[in-house]
C-alpha cells in the first residue's frame, strides 16, 4: 500500500537524523542498565518465536540502544531491525549541509562498500547480553539502484548481527533475479515483503529464481488486499516463509485495526503455526493509530499479550 511503503521509507531516511546526538553507553553498561536484577526477556510461546519489527517504534527515539529497552520492556526476545539504527551506529556518514543526493548517495555506497563488519558484531553482542536475538535485518541496500558491493555489504551486515535473512520490498522480476543471484553467493536468504498487491501467486516467480528468495509474509495486508484468508497461503507455502508480519486489517483495503477488531484471522494463523510447528518466527508490528494517552510501547505490549492468549488457547 502507497501510504504503508511511504512511512517506511521516512522512517529509514530520517534514522540518521534520530541517531545524531546520541551519546552511547558502553556494551557492558548499557546491557546492565537495561535489564537490572530483572530476567532477560522471553516471547517464545508454545513453541512459537513471537517477535517484532523495530517499525513497530517509528513514533518514538530510534537509536539501537532506544530499540533494545524498548524490546526488553516488552518482554520481546527476537527482532526484526530497520537498517538506519544500525548503521547510524556503525558509522554511516550523515548529509553534509549543500550537499546533493547523489554524492550523498556515492559517499554512503563508498561507505558500504568497504566499512568493518565490527560494529555490526558489537550489535549483535550488545543485544545478545541483553537477551535479544536477531532474527530479520530490513537494510535500505537491496532496491534496485544499490550496487552490488552495496548488496554485498547487507548481507554481510546481515550475517555479523546473527539475522537468517534480509527482508526487502518485493520489486520486478529483474531486482527478484539479482537478489537471488547475490543472496547464493553470500549465503544469505531473501524475504520478500509484500503490502495488498499481494496474491496467492505473487511470489512464484521469485521463488522458483533462487532457493535463496523466500518470503516474508504480511498477514494484514494479505487479508486486506484479497480480502480473504492467508491460511491456504501459509499451508501451500511454509517452507519458504522465513518470517510473517502479524497485524489487523479489513477486508477490500481496509485500515488497520486494534488486534481483534478487523478481518485478519491472527488467532487461527497462530494456532495453525504452533499446530504445524512452522519454525519461522511471527513478528508483531504495530501499524494501527495509537490510542491518546498510549505510546508504541504499551501497544506492542497489547499486541503480544494477544497473540500469547492465542497460542495458549
Amino acid at each position: 500500500m502507497k501510504n504503508d511503503q511511504l512511512s517506511r521509507r521516512r522512517f529509514i531516511g530520517t534514522g540518521a537524523l534520530a541517531g545524531a546526538g546520541i551519546l552511547f553507553l558502553s556494551k557492558s553498561s548499557f546491557a546492565h542498565s537495561v535489564l537490572g536484577a530483572a530476567d532477560k526477556p522471553d516471547s517464545k510461546v508454545e513453541g512459537v518465536q513471537i517477535g517484532v519489527i523495530t517499525y513497530s517504534f517509528r513514533s518514538m527515539p530510534g537509536s539501537v540502544e532506544d530499540l533494545l529497552k524498548y524490546c526488553v520492556e516488552c518482554n520481546i526476545n527476537a527482532i526484526e531491525l530497520m537498517g538506519d539504527a544500525a548503521e547510524v551506529y556503525a558509522g554511516i556518514p550523515k548529509r553534509e549541509q549543500g550537499q546533493s543526493n547523489a554524492d550523498h548517495n556515492k559517499a554512503v555506497a563508498d561507505w558500504r562498500a568497504s566499512v568493518s563488519m565490527d560494529k555490526f558484531k558489537e550489535l549483535r553482542k550488545m543485544y545478545k547480553d541483553a537477551g535479544v536475538t536477531i532474527y530479520a535485518w530490513k537494510p535500505s541496500a537491496l532496491e534496485a539502484r544499490n550496487t552490488d558491493e552495496e548488496i554485498g555489504y547487507a548481507f554481510n551486515a546481515g550475517k555479523a548481527l546473527g539475522a537468517t535473512h534480509c527482508t526487502v520490498e518485493l520489486g520486478n522480476e529483474a531486482q527478484t533475479k539479482r537478489l537471488g543471484e547475490l543472496g547464493a553467493k553470500h549465503k544469505m536468504k531473501v524475504g520478500y515483503h509484500a503490502h495488498t498487491q499481494a496474491t496467492p501467486t505473487l511470489w512464484d516467480t521469485a521463488l522458483s529464481q533462487s532457493e535463496y528468495n523466500c518470503i516474508n509474509l504480511d498477514i494484514g495486508h494479505y487479508t486486506s488486499g484479497t480480502s480473504s484468508s492467508p491460511i491456504p497461503f501459509i499451508e501451500k507455502n511454509h517452507e519458504r516463509i522465513v518470517s510473517m508480519h502479524l497485524k489487523d486489517r479489513k477486508y477490500h483495503d481496509g485500515p488497520n485495526t486494534p488486534w481483534g477488531e478487523g478481518d485478519t484471522p491472527i488467532k487461527e494463523v497462530l494456532q495453525l503455526v504452533k499446530k504445524n510447528k512452522y519454525k519461522f518466527p511471527v513478528t508483531i508490528e504495530q501499524e494501527y493509530n495509537i490510542p491518546k494517552g498510549s505510546d508504541a510501547v504499551a501497544e506492542v505490549k497489547k499486541c503480544r499479550e494477544f497473540a500469547v492468549q492465542a497460542l495458549k488457547a
